[in-house]
């Protein structure tokens, strides 16, 4: 991941890119924060599996992802906040995506976690991404 400002967005686009293309696995560099992301993707259901392996020396995510036929389970995903912007929501305020269908990502005080967990444990914070 040599000179990316944002490696959320990097990630999210070769998710994006992948099911696109019809990709059964992807790898991308790893970092806590990307880790986290994979992890919250398969506790929702999105991917298959998400694990740490080591290449060249260097740790690095894969990513199986999940199909229904041949149809990929993420329709889409969007960052929302970004190093020139950031945008945060209060507790009341995290959103839902597409009614429920999806999910908003949120970097809180105790954590990265999804929207319907931040809204169990009553927690706001840094809107990272959308995913449907």
């Amino acid at each position: 991941m040599s000179n990316v400002s944002d490696p959320i967005a990097d990630f999210l686009t070769r998710v994006r890119n992948a099911t696109r293309s019809g990709k059964a696995e992807i790898v991308t560099p790893f970092s806590k924060m990307l880790g986290e992301l994979g992890r919250i993707l398969k506790q929702e259901g999105f991917i298959n599996d998400c694990s740490v392996e080591i290449v060249d020396g260097r740790p690095s995510l894969h990513l199986r992802l999940r199909y229904v036929g041949s149809r990929s389970v993420i329709t889409d995903l969007k960052r929302v906040s970004r190093p020139g912007l950031r945008r945060y929501v209060g507790a009341l305020e995290v959103p839902k995506v597409l009614s429920g269908m999806g999910i908003s990502i949120l970097s809180t005080s105790s954590g990265v976690m999804s929207s319907r967990e931040a809204r169990r444990k009553n927690v706001g914070g840094e809107l990272l991404a959308f995913v449907w």
